[in-house]
């Protein structure tokens, strides 16, 4: 397929990766770049899409993965790997695409990649995920896509250090030498990770917001006080990225309001405490039910609370030309990659709303 043909594609049908082009070329507007070089940033280096079979029990299972390595212009290329049902090559495609951009903004000198494996972890045996993500590995070093210095995956939605630890062992296996455990972040600490890494991204979403309400004349615009203290914040997703956002933001002085998850949220006023919410679903396996908060089934209307913040941290084209008029918050933080289409950020840029992108948090 001719490289046009495929962003006609992507656009068309209002792709994750569609968006991710449209961004990019309002954005190359303002640039001096020669046309051609843009053309170049724009496409992935390249996708490798595979099928392997498992044997999990008493059967054998189809697995379908992805890993893409969209810019190569600095080794490694960097970024997560993701377990879930949702995974798609175009998702794939947008979120390595993002994290190239990502990388170039703070002058970290990698390009940007991602994979996904179209699981759902949570049907699996902890065994069971070994085996997959072992294979998953396996058909990585297959094809060069995995190493210190040409591609080095991390945790994202649906995986963690435990994962991490698998691949960084099987690619050892393959691979023994003095960099092998280089092949991978987010490791256990005992196993080669770094102290900090599990709350990084959270803090950074932290950091992103703390700076973002200091300015004084932006708050003046949306009737807000400078500062964090007192600030209610609704919390879409209670994984990671959005536990630590969470954690941080409260342990500064504001209200966490709500915290939604696919099974539903929550929701109290006075503020939830967040290390009691993680407890409770620890040992009930959901955040719903929470003794001192009220339920929401639909999850998605914990979108629409009227709040100061509000901080996406789930999946992607989580506000959309759908519920976009809906929203009641002041300031989205976008946690999460891509977590609101393109329009829907017409709809809340006409309604006065501060967004912090996902490229900035």
């Amino acid at each position: 397929m001719l490289l046009d043909d495929e962003v006609i594609i992507a656009k068309r049908e209002h792709s994750f990766f569609g968006d991710v082009i449209n961004y990019f070329d309002k954005a190359a507007k303002f640039t001096k770049y020669p046309p051609g070089l843009l053309e170049q940033i724009k496409y992935c280096n390249s996708v490798y899409r595979m099928k392997f079979p498992v044997r999990l029990a008493d059967k054998i299972e189809v697995v379908v993965a992805y890993r893409v390595e969209h810019s190569q212009h600095k080794l490694p290329t960097k970024g997560g790997i993701r377990y879930s049902t949702a995974v798609t090559q175009d998702e794939v495609k947008a979120l390595a695409a993002l994290m190239t951009f990502k990388c170039a903004v703070v002058d970290v000198p990698f390009g940007g990649a991602k994979g996904g494996v179209k699981i759902d972890p949570k049907k699996f045996s902890e065994i069971e995920l070994e085996h997959i993500t072992r294979r998953y590995t396996a058909e990585l070093i297959k094809k060069n896509f995995i190493g210190a210095g040409i591609d080095v995956p991390a945790p994202d939605y649906g995986t963690g250090a435990r994962e991490m630890a698998w691949i960084a062992d099987t690619y050892a296996a393959f691979n023994p030498g003095i960099d092998a455990s280089a092949c991978v972040t987010g490791k256990p600490v005992s196993q080669g990770g770094i102290r900090g890494r599990t709350e990084a991204t959270g803090r950074g979403v932290f950091f992103g917001i703390r700076e973002a309400v200091c300015i004084e004349e932006d708050m003046k615009k949306l009737k807000l006080r400078k500062g964090l203290n007192g600030k209610k914040v609704v919390i879409q997703g209670f994984g990671n990225v959005g536990y630590w956002s969470a954690k941080f933001l409260q342990d500064s002085g504001a209200d966490i309001i709500s915290i939604a998850e696919y099974e539903g949220a929550i929701y109290d006023i006075k503020g939830l405490d967040v290390d009691e919410v993680f407890k409770h679903r620890k040992e009930s396996g959901s955040i719903l039910n929470y003794k001192k908060a009220k339920n929401i089934r639909n999850t998605t209307e914990a979108l629409e609370i009227e709040c100061d913040i509000l901080v996406p941290a789930a999946l992607e084209n989580q506000i959309h030309s759908g519920n976009a008029a809906k929203i009641k918050a002041k300031i989205i933080a976008e946690a999460a990659n891509g977590p609101t289409t393109p329009e829907a950020e017409k709809v809340l840029t006409q309604k006065g709303i501060l967004i912090l992108p996902d490229l900035y948090l």
